[in-house]
């Protein structure tokens, strides 16, 4: 239906190639745009924002608290962000109504949804709806977008994601993009590792503070503790390790964020799931930072092995890593994280937008054999194909070897 509905748009419109684009943009409910601290969604939808207006488009935007990007047209749905309500469902479901009607109201050429419960409401839109796949896509999650079908068409935010469920409607692939010059270089040199993430098991805090004792280094911590589940994990597993080197400094915002990138030897990213992205490790690599990760998900399309970090199998793998570290230059890292920057992710979008609207159709077959290819959006092809093989498991929780 999507495709089609781009068809039907593509009849009224003069010059799809070059004039400017009229982008209804949802972002979810529960941090300001951009955040001011934890908030990896909302962060990522500002700067599209930011780089669309930039390009000459016309963006109405839907978001709650203030807003401090470039969109023409801003709608708060709560004046608030109902944060403290992250994972509740109803501030998502109000927030998706008050902005489909808002968007029903707009001459929009296209959409693009960052919620989970906006989707629900593309079907029957004159205007395509693009949904960014920002979790999960195995379970639940993925049998959700499946089951949305061709009334969207799904952006995969890495390659790893894409081929983790084939028969999702994907459209193409972008990259998570950040702002990298607003990312000093540091000197690495504040004797100390660094994990920076929610305190989840998924995220493996417990791990990097395996790493950090087994090789007698300074570890800092430092995220998001809100969520009943995060308070548990980290009470059970971080909290009682505290202290002799191990050191929890809070949720840090933006500038502090950048202050312990730049001066950390390495960032730890011990994932112990399928991680679809992992934006950090790319704030880290523009920091010059090196990131020393354990090989899940997107991480070895992000991080480029003996050269910007170190993408390992196992603890152990961790340990030896992190010993050699020193080797890496930091101008190397830097280099690596100008390939995520902003203007990346905008012109993939862009290009994502302008093919719906003109009925033409991006690659919808996952890149078979180079996890460490980056590039803004996949190469033009028609047609879909599965993937042979089946996608690996999820671990238990707290384990990866």
């Amino acid at each position: 239906m999507a495709q089609q509905s781009a068809h039907n748009v593509h009849r009224h419109l003069p010059s799809p190639t070059d004039r400017p684009l009229r982008i209804g943009m949802l972002a979810p409910p529960w941090f300001a745009l951009p955040p001011s601290g934890y908030g990896g969604i909302e962060a990522m939808v500002a700067g599209l924002v930011d780089g669309l207006v930039a390009r000459g488009h016309q963006v109405t935007l839907v978001g709650a608290g203030e807003d401090k990007t470039a969109a023409q047209r801003f709608h708060a749905v709560f004046p608030e962000p109902p944060s403290s309500r992250l994972g509740e469902p109803l501030p998502e479901v109000l927030h998706a109504a008050a902005a489909a009607a808002l968007f029903e109201r707009d001459e929009l050429d296209v959409i693009h949804d960052h919620t989970l419960a906006g989707p629900l409401l593309a079907r029957g839109r004159a205007a395509p709806t693009v949904v960014t796949a920002h979790g999960p896509v195995l379970g639940e999650p993925g049998d959700y977008l499946v089951a949305l079908g061709p009334t969207v068409d799904v952006v995969a935010i890495s390659w790893a994601q894409r081929r983790l469920r084939p028969e999702v409607n994907w459209l193409t692939t972008v990259h998570n993009g950040i702002d990298v010059a607003s990312f000093p270089v540091g000197k690495g040199d504040g004797g100390y590792l660094l994990f920076l993430g929610r305190f989840t098991p998924d995220k493996g805090a417990h791990l990097a503070i395996d790493v950090a004792q087994a090789t007698g280094r300074r570890l800092v911590l430092a995220g998001k503790v809100n969520e009943a589940a995060e308070k548990a994990y980290f009470l059970e597993a971080v909290a009682p390790r505290l202290g002799r080197g191990i050191e929890y400094v809070g949720e840090a915002d933006a500038a502090t964020k950048r202050e312990l990138l730049g001066a950390a030897e390495a960032l730890l990213f011990p994932v112990c799931w399928e991680e679809p992205f992992g934006l950090v490790m790319v704030e880290a690599m523009a920091c010059g930072t090196p990131v020393v990760a354990l090989r899940r998900g997107s991480v070895p399309e992000i991080v480029t092995h003996g050269e910007t970090g170190f993408v390992v199998d196992s603890l152990d793998g961790l340990v030896r890593a992190v010993e050699a570290v020193e080797s890496l230059e930091r101008r190397r890292c830097r280099s690596r994280a100008e390939l995520f920057d902003n203007a990346r992710m905008v012109a993939g979008y862009e290009a994502c937008y302008r093919a719906l609207v003109e009925g033409r159709e991006l690659s919808r077959r996952a890149r078979p054999d180079d996890p460490t290819l980056v590039s803004a959006h996949a190469p033009t092809s028609a047609g879909r194909r599965p993937l042979a093989g089946r996608p690996p498991g999820r671990p238990s929780a707290w384990t990866t070897w």
